[in-house]
């Protein structure tokens, strides 16, 4: 929570759903209540009162996605709070300060994201072609405040390359291994909330060519896994090629692993799959658009 005068504003810790809330507008909680139940990577996480104080606005709506540091709600000091406050606020650096723990890893999820892969993304539209992200943002919904619907899985997934490059390097040269993963909301305005649910895949052609890595597999069996037992249509972005022999953190020789394409079969039948290409796609890439 983070002090404004004389009231609090909550926010989102986290990229999440918004599952429940336990408070109304007006209602009185104390501190330790909990106000609100939001869901990150299938786990569940109750965001309590840390004053006691009266609800005066809940932003978001239970289904919502809610980006971290979005403002879920608004809390009013009660007056014997008011009272404990010193003149200098001091209560603020111990209410607004971020734990170190947290701020590591929103600056770990920087990584990711296009604002801080700038190079990439300048050959990317020199050659007049988007970013994986970029495409995914505009298809996914957003809500009454421009935040997008999409949920990522594995954002912060690296090469499995540990055996010849160093961590740094793999955290800023191959974001989430080249594969963009999660679950979205496609034109629910047409379809309804519920229909408009989808899992999202995109090869990222600006982190090794979009080659299917070891980690990126995983990734991507596990979304079609949930597909299929949700029975979620599945949108994919193909761009780039196959297997990547420069993985070296597995003993693999020939890759017949390799599950991803028995389980993007077993959609057949089941579930909408559209695929969408631009660039070069080829091998693995190739065989799954196909």
């Amino acid at each position: 929570m983070h002090l404004h005068q004389t009231s609090l504003q909550m926010r989102a810790p986290m990229q999440a759903q918004l599952v429940q809330w336990q408070v109304a507008v007006g209602d009185v909680v104390q501190a330790g209540d909990v106000l609100v139940i939001l869901e990150a990577m299938k786990m569940e996480h109750e965001l309590r009162a840390q004053v006691d104080g009266t609800v005066m606005k809940r932003y978001f709506d239970v289904g919502d996605v809610v980006n971290a540091n979005d403002l879920l709600l608004i809390l009013e000091l009660n007056s014997h709070i008011l009272r404990r406050l010193e003149p200098d606020f001091s209560i603020t650096s111990t209410i607004s300060a971020v734990r170190a723990d947290l701020q590591a890893v929103k600056d770990r999820y920087t990584f990711t994201h296009d604002d801080q892969r700038l190079e990439s993304v300048a050959k990317r539209h020199a050659l007049g072609l988007r970013t994986a992200r970029e495409n995914i943002a505009d298809l996914c919904d957003k809500d009454a405040l421009g935040n997008s619907s999409f949920l990522e899985y594995g954002a912060l997934a690296i090469a499995a390359q540990r055996a010849r490059r160093t961590h740094e390097d793999l955290i800023a040269n191959t974001p989430a291994d080249g594969m963009v993963t999660g679950i979205a909301s496609i034109n629910a305005k047409l379809v309804g909330s519920e229909r408009a649910k989808a899992v999202v895949m995109a090869y990222d052609a600006t982190v090794l060519a979009g080659t299917q890595g070891m980690r990126n597999h995983q990734k991507t069996d596990r979304l079609l896994g949930i597909a299929l037992q949700n029975k979620l249509p599945v949108v994919l972005f193909a761009e780039g090629g196959g297997g990547r022999p420069g993985d070296t953190d597995a003993a693999v020789v020939a890759g017949l692993h390799v599950t991803t394409f028995t389980k993007f079969a077993r959609l057949s039948n089941q579930v909408p799959v559209v695929g969408i290409t631009t660039g070069r796609c080829f091998a693995g890439n190739a065989a799954l658009l196909g």
